[in-house]
């Protein structure tokens, strides 16, 4: 189920980034830097008291040369179209603006709760000075200090509350889920179409033509899927234009939702940094990955050309070393028919189990062949592993101190299980636990 989506809303200068900073500096599960990933500043996953959410900071956005208050009009409209939750922010020291105002006259229109912080409250006499802010209309303020870190626990209290309940999807346990992300225009709805065979989705040269995701269910040779077509991952409308940050949100609902992403690039445009960055989510959702070469028919090519182009790939997405790559054209639906077969494959590996005793004889056979490393005189101690969960396949290898295992080492033993049990599309995820 897709995780709820907060967004922090005010005028510039308010603390929106150092607040979103603060929480995902002390809030969120942290997933190491990956080589090739480009992180985004205004986008995160994090967790407070056992709720998962997605978190969207709108002061990261850049709207060029937009007028002030129709900077922070877009802000806003963006947050309302894709959070569950809206921070309004504003500055405790500076008082109520007729700004904030132009907010809040914003947020009154949208169905969306809103938990009104008033920022830079940074000792407990300060908080006589939120009174003022009753009047925007959004009942009790919640004092709050981004630089000092206080009340925002409060404040993601509050915000929790009004999560919304998700209902679970009643699609069949055997159904694969598969969704198309990419930047706009690439083919993820020519795409979709040729795989049904048939004029399901608007197509347009338009950026942006598909507003919102659809879900298509789709059967072939007995197999039930459902395809995720997001290729509305910016909706109508200038702010979605002006600027790529964005382009990926439309998507990420879609990611925590599949078993199987497509990452779809433009094969005669090439990568751009932004295929990067689409691609970054699906990888730390720990979903299986397909990378999609489409309009391979535009591109001229000789014996080499495939060959050389999937080595640009794997040297631009070195984070999706599992990911298989396809090349075909939705247009001409040359090689279409090796598309279903990848996403089979993948899905399949991302929920396959392996017997645990399988599982040692290789861990130990990899043991054997490249001894543990040791750290101060200290030796790393595999004593045994078992998988733990699938949908990424994980592992749980228990040793005698985890903090011995170290990345190159674990990188060495996720190889080797590859090597044994392919695992060919999917993540795998190998996590140290000390021996009770």
């Amino acid at each position: 189920m897709p995780k709820p989506v907060i967004a922090i809303v005010g005028r510039p200068n308010v603390g929106k980034s150092t607040i979103f900073n603060r929480i995902v500096g002390e809030r969120i599960s942290i997933v190491e830097d990956i080589p090739g990933i480009t992180r985004d500043r205004i986008y995160s996953s994090a967790e407070w008291l056992n709720h998962d959410f997605n978190i969207i900071d709108t002061g990261g956005i850049e709207i060029g040369d937009a007028p002030f208050l129709t900077e922070i009009r877009q802000q806003a409209e963006v947050a309302i179209d894709e959070a569950d939750v809206i921070i309004f922010m504003v500055n405790g020291r500076e008082g109520v603006t007729n700004a904030d105002e132009e907010v809040a006259k914003i947020l009154y229109r949208s169905d969306k709760p809103v938990v009104l912080a008033v920022n830079k409250i940074d000792n407990p006499e300060m908080r006589v000075d939120i009174y003022d802010f009753y009047a925007l209309g959004f009942g009790e303020p919640v004092p709050v200090s981004g630089s000092h870190g206080l009340g925002i626990g409060d404040l993601l209290d509050m915000a929790a509350a009004h999560f919304p309940v998700r209902e679970e999807e009643n699609y069949d346990e055997n159904t694969i889920l598969f969704s198309l992300i990419g930047r706009p225009n690439v083919g993820k709805s020519s795409l979709v179409n040729a795989l049904l065979g048939e004029e399901r989705v608007i197509v347009s040269d338009i950026a942006g033509t598909t507003r919102d995701a659809i879900d298509t269910p789709y059967t072939k040779d007995g197999q039930e899927y459902v395809i995720i077509d997001t290729a509305g991952m910016r909706k109508k409308g200038k702010v979605y234009e002006s600027t790529e940050k964005y382009s990926v949100l439309r998507a990420l609902r879609a990611i925590e939702r599949s078993d199987v992403v497509l990452v779809v690039i433009d094969g005669e445009e090439g990568i751009i940094e932004q295929d990067k960055k689409i691609a970054g989510y699906a990888h730390q959702a720990g979903r299986a990955v397909v990378i999609v070469v489409n309009k391979w028919d535009a591109v001229e090519k000789d014996e080499k050309t495939m060959q050389e182009y999937e080595r640009k790939i794997r040297a631009h997405f070195q984070f999706l070393d599992y990911a298989p790559v396809i090349f075909l054209s939705a247009k001409t639906k040359r090689r279409i028919h090796t598309l279903l077969p990848m996403i089979n494959m993948a899905a399949e590996n991302h929920n396959l189990r392996v017997q645990t005793n399988v599982l040692n004889d290789v861990i130990m056979d990899a043991v054997a062949m490249n001894p543990t490393p040791t750290d101060n005189g200290k030796r790393l101690k595999i004593y045994y592993a078992t998988q733990v969960a699938v949908k990424p396949p994980s592992f749980a290898v228990f040793v005698n101190e985890p903090e011995l295992m170290h990345f190159s080492y674990e990188r060495f033993l996720d190889n080797q299980i590859r090597a044994a049990f392919g695992f060919t599309g999917t993540p795998i995820k190998i996590f140290a636990r000390a021996r009770k």
